[in-house]
């Protein structure tokens, strides 16, 4: 399992502890691995988002996933899935946290890219999410 992955399934069972539903304040709950679009529900209304882990300072670009899915919602006329970026980091040896949920990322936020040919998956099209610093947001822990 890559590291990518482990930070990941780690940040989005911290999300589901530290975090309540942004609609309803119910219990959050982690999806099955590889559910299209999303990462976590809610236990008690039709609430999912995605879910984002960061080892990092919060910042205003942020790795997205493949682009072929983002393309089809797209197309179909569907918008961004919410968003929840669970940013860690240590300052001066003290473990920080801060998660930040985003209700509505636009479309113009997300940069699609390819990977290289020597990449473990060669050409994939992936995405960044670009430009959080003027999205709006609303801080859902801090530490």
């Amino acid at each position: 399992m890559s590291n990518n992955k482990k930070s990941g399934d780690i940040g989005e069972k911290e999300v589901v502890e530290l975090v309540r539903c942004p609609n309803c304040a119910r219990k959050l709950m982690v999806l099955p691995p590889s559910y299209p679009l999303y990462d976590v529900q809610c236990s008690g209304c039709m609430f999912r988002a995605q879910v984002k882990t960061n080892l990092s300072k919060p910042r205003a670009v942020v790795f997205g996933a493949t682009w072929d899915i983002m393309k089809k919602v797209f197309k179909a006329g569907f918008i961004m899935p919410p968003l929840i970026l669970n940013f860690k980091w240590n300052e001066k040896g003290v473990a920080r946290q801060e998660i930040r949920f985003y209700p509505f990322v636009p479309k113009d936020h997300l940069m699609p890219y390819q990977l290289s040919q020597k990449a473990q998956r060669a050409n994939l099209w992936m995405f960044r999410y670009v430009g959080l610093d003027k999205v709006p947001y609303f801080l859902c822990y801090k530490k």
